[in-house]
């Protein structure tokens, strides 16, 4: 049974930066995606970064665009979100979740598997 376990998250300042990690344990048969998601009090989980195994394909929501960077480390099984320039609306819960099929999606539903999230907090 595949799992998915985040960590890195915290408080922080606007303008701060934040690694968080993902790291996948179990059996994976075939190469996939992992994606970063996030979701705010009282709102739906939206879409932030996913990338494809061996990270040649990268794919970003608007809103983080420049300032959020995805990498992964597959000999490590190890997703990475690199949050920089964060802002108060960054607040959220951030899940990270896997995809079989090694193309990235923005849809929820694309995702088998997820992480239980971490929470991430910026202070204005």
């Amino acid at each position: 049974q595949v799992q998915l376990v985040e960590s890195g998250g915290g408080l922080v300042q606007a303008g701060d930066s934040l690694r968080l990690s993902c790291v996948v344990s179990g059996r994976t048969f075939s190469s996939y995606v992992l994606g970063w998601f996030r979701q705010a009090p009282g709102k739906e989980r939206d879409f932030v970064a996913a990338i494809t195994y061996n990270g040649g394909t990268r794919d970003y929501a608007d809103s983080v665009k420049g300032r959020f960077a995805i990498s992964r480390d597959d000999a490590k099984s190890t997703a990475y979100l690199q949050m920089n320039s964060l802002k108060p609306e960054d607040t959220a819960v951030y899940y990270c979740a896997k995809r079989g099929i090694n193309w990235p999606s923005q849809r929820i539903h694309d995702y088998d598997t997820w992480g239980q999230g971490t929470q991430v907090t910026v202070s204005s």
